[in-house]
């Protein structure tokens, strides 16, 4: 069975992580959640290529999570906004961080020692 076609699955959980499950969306998501709207965030934050980053906000436009907003013509370029329906998402990604944190500790230092 192809991931997608989860979409048409009697299971709600199955059908949203049809839209949410593929890898990086719930990243940019959560870039969202912090504020992030652009495409260059998205690609440095989460480390996914272009293409990916390009489909998953597409996908995500689609879905009604997110709207584009233009913010320069020429090239046209575009602020990702959560809509309501994507901001109701926000207290499933505060249980993963929740429980990311508690059952997945961080096991070596986040950020390299300014010293070393």
């Amino acid at each position: 069975m192809k991931w997608r076609a989860l979409e048409d699955d009697w299971c709600p959980v199955a059908r949203t992580l049809s839209l949410v499950g593929e890898r990086w969306t719930l990243l940019i998501l959560r870039d969202c959640l912090l504020g992030e709207t652009r495409f260059e965030a998205f690609a440095r934050s989460t480390g996914a290529t272009r293409h990916i980053i390009a489909d998953r906000l597409k996908r995500l436009v689609a879905a009604g999570l997110l709207e584009q907003k233009p913010y320069q013509q020429r090239p046209v370029r575009y602020d990702y906004i959560l809509t309501e329906r994507g901001r109701e998402l926000a207290p499933a990604l505060e249980t993963f961080r929740a429980w990311g944190r508690t059952h997945l500790p961080i096991r070596r230092s986040a950020r390299p020692n300014a010293t070393e």
